[in-house]
């Protein structure tokens, strides 16, 4: 239940999910590990950006996710601060009830006062549970109100598979999600609010300060080149999770891996994960191999001709399909003026075959004013003198 006291029933939780894995550990589980014979009871795979799925297993089975569910609450804090409602400077007081919270813990007491960049720091690397709801208490008044809210953000996302109980995870029994859900929480998280990667990407600081140490629960911060989050969780029921995310060559993906038997394999299938994903795919944009920007003709135009190039924008493709793909551009009949920048007038289809993967605007890098009575007067008087 929400509010529970720090009892021994969770003692297990913070340890199990702050258990020290060696990098060898993880590496064998890697070596080991076929990502289409995975051992976790759900997995996914999505690059961030476009939200395309790269891999997915068992991603629709609904299943407890313990602290994953801060993924959620650490969104939902972004979110209150970028519609003004806190700052990272803003104050928070500790009440009795946030206080009160087992498992993880960074130890906070009634009365205590943090900043919500400190707080940050205690959820998004120590993953505790009683700074979690006194951040919920800042956002919402109180933890109830704050998991209505988290509510109503997975039905705005779309999400059928996910209910919430508390903003910490520890009740197990009254909320669950699944792969595929996580993944899409995550994304909303890093793709709208990238400062989060201040937080999660820490691998030690210090909390009260300097005199209570955090050392990042997600040990991928410490060794996997690129990643920078993001959370990981653990109770009985919900075995060993971690949603994890990281940034290679200007394309980040994100894994989630549920259910996982111990802590070297969520991280170890996590890595297998991953590096299948940077393996395997690529991201491309419009302009191909392609000179641009290129020119165009254009009627009834002060001029006759302007430019335009591909709109900015990413697909996700194997790299054995973008050896193959080819990049055709249309451009719409009879071009008039006035041009406005980035107006489309046109398109680039990325095919491959008959296939079409991906299609971008093609749109004027360039204003074209339009030919007026007045215009042509002045040019005709001009060509007269």
């Amino acid at each position: 239940m929400p509010g529970a006291k720090a009892e021994d029933t969770w003692d297990q939780y913070a340890a199990a999910d702050s258990v020290d894995v060696t990098i060898p550990d993880i590496l064998d589980v890697q070596a080991a590990t076929n990502v289409n014979a995975l051992s976790c009871a759900g997995a996914m795979l999505v690059e961030a950006e476009s939200g395309t799925v790269l891999f997915a297993k068992d991603q629709y089975v609904e299943r407890p996710i313990a602290s994953v569910t801060k993924v959620m609450s650490m969104l939902l804090v972004m979110e209150a601060m970028a519609q003004g409602k806190l700052t990272y400077e803003t104050e928070v007081k500790v009440s009795a009830y946030a206080a009160g919270m087992g498992g993880s813990q960074a130890y906070i007491e009634e009365g205590e006062v943090f900043t919500v960049h400190e707080m940050l720091k205690a959820v998004a690397v120590h993953s505790s549970n009683d700074v979690t709801v006194a951040l919920a208490e800042a956002v919402s008044g109180s933890e109830m109100a704050f998991v209505e809210e988290m509510n109503q953000k997975v039905k705005d996302l779309g999400l059928e598979h996910t209910i919430f109980a508390d903003c910490t995870g520890l009740n197990d029994k009254d909320q669950h999600s699944c792969a595929y859900d996580v993944a899409m929480i995550a994304r909303e998280l890093v793709t709208k609010y990238p400062d989060i990667f201040n937080y999660t990407g820490i691998w030690q600081d210090t909390f009260r300060n300097g005199t209570f140490e955090l050392v990042n629960t997600n040990k991928l911060v410490r060794y996997y080149a690129g990643c920078d989050g993001l959370k990981t969780g653990f109770t009985n029921a919900a075995g060993f999770n971690l949603v994890a995310t990281a940034n290679r060559n200007d394309m980040r993906i994100i894994s989630v891996v549920l259910g996982g038997t111990d802590s070297k394999t969520r991280f170890g299938e996590s890595t297998a994960l991953l590096d299948y994903g940077f393996a395997t795919y690529i991201v491309k944009d419009g302009r191909g191999d392609l000179e641009w920007p290129i020119t165009l003709d254009v009627i009834n135009g002060v001029k006759t001709e302007f430019q335009a190039e591909p709109q900015a924008g990413k697909i996700v493709m194997s790299k054995n399909e973008a050896k193959q793909v080819e990049y055709k551009v249309t451009v719409d009949e009879k071009v008039r003026a006035p041009i406005a920048k980035g107006q489309q007038v046109g398109k680039v289809d990325v095919v491959m075959g008959d296939v079409v993967l991906g299609t971008f605007p093609l749109v004027a890098t360039e204003d074209v004013e339009g030919i007026t009575f007045w215009w042509m007067l002045i040019k005709l008087f001009r060509e007269m003198v």
